[in-house]
């Protein structure tokens, strides 16, 4: 059974939210603030975190940059009343796993969440080996040349895809669809191309040059086998 967090000051959505999710066995631990989410993350281990962008002691999105910077990788599904570009774009570059608008179908979250936790354990493929490069999706740990790196929960996610379908052209489309769960943001998005670059950055001698992960012109990219 998973455990979820759901953080929201919304005392009627976690009450739906709680019941449904229970229902379809989530055990589902819920609170309202900002504080009251670093405690419950400091005394539980939760598989998934729901995270509202507006909460009466700070700004969702803040929090979750904050967990990634500790290194906290639990998947994070931000909640949010805005349907703009530019905050889709924010809730998934500070690190979110993905983002929904509300009003919204639970069963739709629920798919969400279901998707996060399956792309978290990298399906049935424990380890990937490319050259120098080494993806250990059970421990989530990334080696180039005997070296570990560390990438966030999205940057390893994206690689791991890409190593997954090696060989293959991955679109822009397709990666937004995969491994963001979301058909919300434009192709145009610069979501991707950051993430692309941060990864180059951290795997590649010249990230210039790439050995590795390689931009396909109008279409997308590839890792080459």
């Amino acid at each position: 059974m998973n455990n979820i967090l759901i953080v929201d000051d919304d005392v009627d959505i976690l009450t739906v939210l709680k019941a449904n999710l229970e229902l379809h066995d989530f055990r589902v631990a819920t609170v309202k603030t900002i504080s009251e989410a670093n405690i419950a993350l400091l005394n539980n281990t939760f598989d998934l975190m729901i995270l509202d962008v507006t909460l009466p002691d700070g700004n969702g999105v803040k929090l979750c940059q904050d967990l990634r910077k500790e290194g906290v990788s639990t998947p994070i599904i931000m909640l949010t009343a805005r349907d703009t570009l530019s905050d889709r774009v924010m809730g998934l570059e500070c690190g979110a796993d993905d983002y929904i608008v509300k009003p919204f179908e639970t069963i739709e979250l629920i798919a969400r969440m279901k998707a996060c936790l399956r792309r978290i354990r990298g399906g049935n493929v424990e380890t990937i080996v490319i050259d120098d490069l080494v993806i250990d999706s059970k421990r989530r740990i990334v080696k180039i040349r005997n070296v570990e790196v560390e990438l966030t929960p999205k940057e390893f996610d994206l690689l791991f895809y890409l190593a997954y379908h090696k060989g293959q052209v991955i679109s822009r489309k397709e990666i937004i669809q995969k491994v963001w769960s979301s058909s919300h943001l434009y192709k145009w998005s610069r979501v991707i191309d950051v993430h692309i670059q941060h990864i180059r950055q951290k795997i590649e001698i010249d990230a210039s040059i790439p050995r590795y992960v390689i931009t396909i012109q109008g279409v997308g990219y590839k890792i080459e086998g």
